[in-house]
Formats: structure tokens, sequence, C-alpha cells
């Protein structure tokens, strides 16, 4: 449902029946129309008015939509594909299209109407109060429209959405760390020897993980199910989804492999490395040589090191206030992300494509100080790995022993004793 309701037509198609039945019920508001007032309202007037209305209107979303496709197209040559699916599902844009197009059907609905002879003399009247209300409507669209197409697929613009999308995956993810499951490690808890295994038929990315209905399954089985696959992860049959155990012997497992929503792109909701690797991925872009936008490079370096600080900082508010998460489905083990994993996503590229910019090294290095700096045991470690696998780059890349020596100093930050 969440994934519906951010699509465009559904909204549009929303606003097209608010249009009809706006039309449709105009009639029922005559009794409050004052007679002398539907004597100085002709219906040529009305017609008039919804016809200059539904010319304007198709000119207006035309020309909207090409605007719309150009950003998209903008946003994917010069940050990357994989955030133009953060600007399709922008609300403003949907929004304003859908006033546009069903302001459009409103007038034409009201056209037919008035051809018709549906209205009587009070319910012209009535129409042209609603009309007047639906352009004003639209005017004030207009203007917010104008002021959005300003920013729309800009390089700033769409990193920031990528920043938010991934903070509230994280934020998702902090405080539901099993996503409402048992943590499953694999030393304290390791999966029972007699555990079937769950393959999935489906070829595609795990977009969605529904433990509701893993939970309620299992608990009807009497089993127990062992997560191996986290959102964001190619799936294929031979991959090994799940292990199953408490289960009868030729349990129907359809239930099973349908909470395990598949799709062909990876999805940010449930996915917190998804968000990363997009930010990575416009650090990369910019760096490449066609472009050499290392300033860009260095503000979503700035960006994903807030992200991660802002990930240490929460994790370990949740564990003072409330220690361990709260377990809402028992017979679910879902693993935990490896914070290996979210620093190689994010560091491994930018380090590579900025191997020979020593102020991209810089600025790397400040970025892994800063986390280094954290009381969290695991961002201490990774931070510090990437920080020598950057100087090896630096030391391999750069040309200059002076810009050499600049990138040691700024990983100084290792040499000195942990407090």
């Amino acid at each position: 449902m969440l994934q519906l309701s951010r699509t465009l037509w559904i909204r549009v198609a929303l606003f097209c029946l608010l249009a009809v039945i706006t039309v449709l019920v105009a009639p029922l508001l005559d009794p409050l129309v004052p007679t002398s007032l539907s004597e100085r309202v002709s219906g040529d007037a009305v017609e008039n008015t919804l016809n200059i209305l539904a010319s304007s209107m198709l000119a207006v979303t035309t020309f909207s939509l090409s605007v719309m496709v150009s950003a998209y197209a903008a946003a994917a040559t010069s940050v990357t594909p994989r955030a133009t699916a953060l600007l399709m599902q922008d609300t403003t844009t949907q929004n304003v299209l859908a006033t546009f197009i069903g302001t459009f059907v409103f007038s034409l609905v009201g056209i037919i109407a008035l051809n018709t002879g549906f209205y009587g003399e009070t319910g012209q009247v009535t129409l042209l109060g609603m009309t007047m209300a639906v352009t004003l409507m639209m005017i004030m669209t207009l203007f917010r429209w104008i002021e959005h197409l300003s920013r729309l697929g800009r390089v700033s613009d769409t990193t920031d959405r990528v920043e938010k999308a991934a903070f509230a995956a994280i934020c998702g993810r902090v405080d539901d760390p099993a996503l409402g499951g048992r943590i499953l490690d694999g030393d304290s808890d390791p999966v029972p020897d007699d555990a079937s295994t769950l393959h999935l038929a489906t070829i595609g990315y795990l977009q969605h993980l529904a433990l509701d209905q893993l939970s309620e399954v299992a608990e009807e089985a009497g089993g127990d199910v062992y997560i191996h696959v986290l959102p964001g992860q190619f799936i294929h049959p031979a991959m090994k989804a799940a292990s199953l155990s408490g289960f009868p012997e030729g349990f129907d497992t359809s239930g099973l492999q349908a909470a395990f929503r598949i799709g062909r792109d990876r999805s940010f909701d449930q996915d917190p490395r998804f968000g990363l690797v997009v930010l990575s991925e416009i650090a990369s872009r910019a760096l490449s040589p066609g472009v050499n936008d290392s300033g860009t490079a260095k503000d979503v370096m700035a960006r994903a090191v807030r992200l991660l600080l802002l990930w240490s900082q929460r994790e370990q508010d949740h564990e003072r206030e409330r220690g361990s998460p709260e377990v809402r489905y028992p017979r679910i083990w879902v693993p935990p992300l490896a914070l290996s994993d979210l620093f190689d996503d994010l560091f491994t590229p930018i380090a590579r494509d900025g191997a020979q910019h020593v102020d991209v090294h810089i600025a790397l290095q400040n970025g892994l100080n800063a986390l280094h700096a954290t009381g969290h045991e695991g961002m201490r470690r990774e931070a510090a790995r990437h920080a020598r696998m950057a100087i090896e780059r630096s030391e391999a890349a750069l040309l200059l022993d002076s810009e050499k020596q600049r990138a040691r100093e700024a990983a100084r930050f290792l040499d000195q004793p942990d407090d």
C-alpha cells in the first residue's frame, strides 16, 4: 500500500474522481443559492469560464510533464539513475500534476453537464462558485509549482532526497535492528542442525520482508524461521533464503515465500545500505574525469559521515534507555546489519575514484576521524580499517611527496592511543 500510494496515477485518479464528484453534487446546494443571484448569472458565462480553464489546464499539464521528464533525465545524468526513484515519488510534483489534471476533468465534466441540462438556474450559480474555488486552488498550486521547479533535478536537491531516505531507513533499522524479530547471532544462537532450507523461486532484489506474515505462519505451524537474507540482497532460486525448524514434514511454504517481496530494483524503505550506496555513486560520478567535481564528493562524504554519526548516537541512546530491543515476533530470527558492509558500500568507491585527489583524501580522513572519535566500538574499528586502506591508496596514486605527506598527516589520529 505504501508503494502504491507513491505512484503518480493513484493521485491523479483520486483528484479526477474528486473533480467528478464535485460537479455532480453541485445541484444539492441549490437551496442555499439566493434567487436574486441566480438571475444575474448566465449559463454562457459559466461555460466560457470552464472552456478557458479546460484549454489552459491541458497546456499547463503537457508542459509540466515535459519539465518533469527533463528533470528525471538530468538527475540520472548528473547524479545517478538510482536517485530518480525518489524524484518520481516526490509528493509535490504528484500533487501538482494531479491538481492540473483534476481541474481539467472538472472543467470538462462541467461543460458536459451544462450542455445536457443537468443544472437549473441556481445550479449554474453553484457551479460558478465551485469553478472560482477550483481556479483559486489551481493558481496557488501553480505558484508552488514554479518555486518547486527551481530545485527539481538539481544535484543538491537530489542529494538531499537521498540523504533523507537513507536517514529514515537508518532510524527504522536502529530502532528495530531485527525488524521486530530476534537477533540472529551465528555464535550464540546457531541455526539447528535439523533445520530445512527455504528457497525462493523469484529472481530479483528483496525489497520488503514482512515479518508479521512470517510470524503468523510460524505460530500456526509451531516452528521457528531463521532468516539469512536482508532487504537489498539479490535473490535467486539457489540462494538459501531461510532455515525452518520445527515445521511439520511436507509443510506448504507458499505463505512463507509470499512474505519475501522481491522486485527488479532495490528499495530505500528497509534497506539502509541502498541509501549509502546511492550517496557513494553520486560522489563517484562527481569524481569521474568527465565531471571532476570534488566539491560534490566532499559534500556527499559530509552527509554520509553525519548519517553514520546519527546511527552511532541513536544506537547508544537506545542501549542506555531500553537495553535490548522489543521482540514482537519471537519465532523469527533476523541477522543484524554488518557495519563493515556499510563502510565498504560507502567509503571504498570514494577512496578508489578519488585516489588522485589529495583534497578528497584529506576530507575522507577527516570524516573517518570523526567516526573514530565516537564511543561506538564497531565504528572505531571500521573507521580505522578504512583510514589505513585510504592511506595505501594515496601512497599508490598521489604523485607528489608533499601531497602524500598531507594525506598521512590527516590520518595521524590512527597513531593516537585510545582514551
